[in-house]
Formats: C-alpha cells, sequence, structure tokens
C-alpha cells in the first residue's frame, strides 16, 4: 500500500505489554498529550462488579498527572452471566473507534489481552460455525472429570492455532473451539483471520516490558494490594448475588483462585501463593504473544521513569501518525 492510501486509513495508537507493567498509568500520560480516548483491551474489564481482581481503573483515578479526565471505553459493558465473545468485543471497540475519530480524538487501544487486541487492529473474521447444545454438554463433562487441562491437550492436538491463542483455563473457548472442530472437522482457527497483514488502520504500537525480576516483584505486590483493597469481599459478594462460580468470568485470574479460597479447597495464603504464580505465568504468556509482532516497537519500563517513558511513547506515536502532541 503507498504512502497516500495509507494517510487515507484512520489513525489509532495502542500501549500493550503483560500485567503490572505500567500501561494503565503511562496510557494516561499519553493519551492526555495525543488528546486520545482510551479503548480497554481486557477481556475482564468488561464485566460489571469485577473491580479490585481486575485492577481496573475507577472513573475518578481516569486522570493524568496534569489534571486531564481521560475517558475510557469497554469498561463495565456486560453483566458477569452476560455471554461476551472476541467477536463482540471488536465490533464494540470498532464502533468506539468511530465514534472517537468523529470526535476529533485518538483512540488509544490500552492493555494486555492479544486476541482482543488483534481483532481490532486486524481484519480477521469470525463466522457463527456449528453449534451443538449435545456435543458442548458432552466436552464440559468431560472437563469436570478428566480435567480442562486434558481439554486443552485435545486442542493443542487439532488446531494449535486456537490452542495458542486461547487461555489454558478459558473452559468456555476451548470448549468452543472443540465443538466447532467435532462438528465441521476443521480448526476454528480457520475462520479468525482474512488478509491479516493488512491493518483497516494506520497504526502506531507501543509495547511495555520490564526486567522480569521487576515485573515479578510488582505483580506479587499487586496481588498483595488488591487483599488489601478488599479482593476476597469482591469475590464473595458477586457470589452472594448469585452467580456461578462456573461462568467464564468467574474463572478469570484473581476469582477462579479466590473462588477456591472460599469454596474450601485450599487456604488463603495457598490461594495467594496460586494466584501469585498463576499471574505471573500470565504475563510471560502475554509478553510471547505480543513479541511476535513485529509492528510494536518496545520500550523497557523503568519504575522510577514512567513519565519520560510516557512523553517519549508519545512523541514517537505522534510522529508515526502524523498528530500533533501537546
Amino acid at each position: 500500500m503507498g504512502e497516500g492510501a495509507d494517510k487515507k486509513r484512520p489513525p489509532v495508537g495502542a500501549i500493550v505489554g503483560p500485567t503490572a507493567v505500567g500501561k494503565s498509568e503511562i496510557a494516561l500520560e499519553v493519551a492526555a498529550r495525543l488528546k486520545a480516548e482510551i479503548i480497554s483491551v481486557d477481556s475482564t474489564q468488561v464485566y460489571r462488579g469485577l473491580d479490585i481482581g481486575t485492577a481496573k481503573l475507577l472513573p475518578h483515578q481516569r486522570i493524568s498527572r496534569s489534571g486531564v479526565y481521560i475517558p475510557h471505553h469497554l469498561i463495565d459493558i456486560v453483566d458477569p452471566d452476560e455471554p461476551f465473545s472476541v467477536a463482540d468485543y471488536q465490533r464494540m471497540a470498532r464502533e468506539a473507534i468511530r465514534d472517537i475519530h468523529a470526535r476529533g480524538r485518538l483512540p488509544l487501544l490500552v492493555g494486555g489481552t492479544g486476541l482482543y487486541f488483534q481483532a481490532v487492529i486486524d481484519p480477521y473474521v469470525f463466522l457463527p460455525g456449528a453449534r451443538d447444545i449435545s456435543v458442548r454438554a458432552r466436552l464440559k463433562k468431560e472437563a469436570e472429570e478428566r480435567g480442562l487441562g486434558y481439554l486443552y491437550r485435545v486442542l493443542e492436538a487439532v488446531d494449535k492455532e486456537a490452542a495458542r491463542r486461547i487461555h489454558p483455563h478459558d473452559q468456555r473457548r476451548i470448549v468452543r473451539a472443540l465443538e466447532f472442530y467435532y462438528l465441521t472437522g476443521e480448526p476454528i482457527s480457520s475462520t479468525w483471520v482474512k488478509n491479516k497483514k493488512e491493518s483497516p488502520y494506520r497504526l502506531a504500537l507501543a509495547g511495555l516490558s520490564m526486567e522480569r525480576r521487576l515485573l515479578y516483584e510488582r505483580i506479587n505486590l499487586r496481588v498483595d494490594k488488591m487483599l488489601e483493597a478488599g479482593l476476597v469481599e469482591e469475590v464473595r459478594g458477586l457470589l452472594r448475588k448469585g452467580y456461578s462460580p462456573d461462568l467464564p468470568a468467574l474463572q478469570a485470574l484473581g476469582y477462579k483462585e479466590i473462588i477456591a479460597y472460599l469454596q474450601g479447597k485450599v487456604s488463603l495464603e495457598e490461594a495467594i501463593y496460586i494466584l501469585k504464580r498463576n499471574t505471573r505465568r500470565y504475563a510471560k504468556r502475554q509478553l510471547t504473544w505480543f513479541r511476535r509482532d513485529p509492528r510494536i516497537r518496545w520500550w523497557e519500563v523503568e519504575p522510577e521513569k514512567f513519565e519520560e517513558i510516557s512523553s517519549s511513547v508519545a512523541l514517537w506515536m505522534a510522529g508515526q501518525l502524523g498528530i500533533d502532541v501537546e
């Protein structure tokens, strides 16, 4: 695509990377300097009531250091028991991008859910495909009897691409991928991508990473702060409202571990240990996912240099997209 045609595509910025690396804090400053609005790229922040465990920025926290309020989108849009798919996210995110452009502002994607991110910036096509309640029920029973790890290994055998993109603890998507395979004989991943190399947008993709020891320390500290902020009470409250612990929303990182504690399956100390371990593993998978995309330019984050990094990212992004920076 020529330079002239490229300039006709609407600009979109993004800040991605592993959990606890500082994306939210840096994104606030970048958004303030670029007159941007943030679109959350997080598969758990879409759920109402999942606040502490998702590290969700509440409305009063969406303010830059210079005092600029930054609108956030695709946060608190469904209840925990409402179905929500990657295709739903793609549609709503692209609507948000159009709305933000219509206001003369820059859409800034911020988060760490890789499949959601790529579903927006690349022309993924999600076909409805075949469905069968009985097949789904059988797969769910297998997960109960033999463990979700067994189903995930089956998925790895029949659809490596889907297994690479689906979290090993995401029962709903694992079951859906296998259901599709058993009914059609085709991998569900074959329905996901069309003409993947050309994005409908003019992109400036910033990635944040951190020295592993520092990142793991921040993850452990974040979990401790979540517990201090009332994570156990948040999860208990969701269960008291009648939400099933088997819902995809409550199988999310930070919720399933506390549910296991509340169900008496593990002690609180064990739950905290498992949560920290699972979060570290998740951060490693996030980095692996985003590192594969050569369009992403990376910044190594040092906690005492957030302001410097924010300025660097904003200046680079403005140059890439041909927009002004404040």
